[in-house]
């Protein structure tokens, strides 16, 4: 049984179908915050909330048009840190309490940068040392992988676009209308998925731009919750040396945002292990009747509706998702 004497992934399954009314307000938030000039932005963040930045990251550099890049924790909790001036850090956390995130928030302030942190715990570790913090505002989050306080996150993020840039706003008011819609939706396909990643060995996830950032949060959940190798690519790497691995059991999950500038590339990847005879699945926010949406929502909704197939395998493995054998909710790295 899964904790309180509920049922194996009960916990999860409550946690995604709160998801659309998470992102909804999320979304539709109204910061009063401003970045200042900057030169660059730098995320910080691990596991699920990484991937959430590396979403963010492609999203917020075609809107600001300013570099937005991964910086490694490490930097400045276990090294001497870099020059910030002029730099700002988007920290993102669903507890806010990692000591290495919160060292290393307090170490980019010290050197210059202006520290602005997601999270969904007020009054968190982090939100004490960050200049600015953007609330998720899930609420409890009481299964071991996250669900809804990623799909917060990435619309915590689309509402900071929308407040450095105001002429986003109008795609984060589409994007919770779409996302509202999902509410009690499933992806037509689920079965077939599930079925797939039940005969698998080795599972691909590939995206493009912010499609790859939803790859790494699929390929996380699938090792997490149903301990199955995954992996996530960009569909511009994985033709090169990871392609080899078709020659062994392998299912490919594509996740096509639907943009037209990374059509080509997901086609070509498609194309290429259908012909190895791979089991190739390709996931579009159209298989749920969306149109087109800013490419960040695009992913929190795909998110949204592979959750639960994740889930289903989970518990076809005999896997109790709500609390894996070797892992905790927070983990505390330093």
């Amino acid at each position: 049984m899964g904790e309180a004497g509920k049922s194996p992934g009960a916990l999860m399954a409550a946690e995604i179908d709160e998801a659309p009314g998470v992102f909804a307000r999320a979304v539709a938030a109204d910061h009063k915050v401003t970045l200042g000039p900057v030169r660059a932005v730098y995320t910080i963040a691990r596991g699920s909330s990484d991937a959430a930045a590396n979403i963010l990251a492609y999203e917020a550099m075609r809107e600001w048009s300013v570099p937005v890049t991964s910086m490694p924790p490490s930097t400045f909790s276990v090294y001497g840190g870099v020059d910030m001036a002029g730099a700002a850090a988007l920290v993102i956390s669903q507890s806010g309490a990692s000591p290495d995130l919160v060292a290393c928030a307090r170490g980019i302030r010290a050197n210059g940068g202006r520290v602005i942190a997601i999270t969904n715990r007020p009054g968190s570790p982090v939100e004490a040392v960050a200049d600015a913090c953007l609330g998720i505002d899930a609420g409890p989050e009481l299964a071991v992988p996250a669900t809804k306080s990623v799909i917060g996150s990435i619309a915590a993020g689309m509402a900071l676009i929308a407040a450095v840039k105001p002429a986003y706003a109008a795609a984060c008011a589409a994007s919770a209308s779409a996302m509202a819609a999902m509410a009690g939706r499933s992806l037509p396909r689920a079965e077939a998925l599930r079925a797939a990643l039940l005969r698998a060995r080795h599972v691909y996830v590939i995206g493009r731009g912010a499609g790859f950032g939803a790859a790494q949060e699929l390929a996380l959940k699938i090792k997490e919750t149903c301990a199955i190798h995954a992996e996530a690519y960009s569909a511009s790497e994985v033709l090169h040396g990871p392609l080899q691995l078709a020659t062994n059991p392998l299912c490919v999950l594509i996740v096509d945002t639907g943009e037209a500038a990374s059509a080509e590339s997901l086609d070509r990847a498609e194309a290429r292990f259908r012909a190895t005879g791979v089991d190739v699945h390709r996931i579009r926010p159209a298989d749920a009747g969306v149109a087109a949406v800013a490419p960040a929502a695009a992913c929190a909704l795909l998110l949204f509706l592979l959750y639960p197939v994740i889930l289903a395998t989970a518990l076809a493995l005999g896997l109790d998702p709500d609390r894996p054998e070797t892992l905790s909710k927070v983990t505390e790295t330093t």
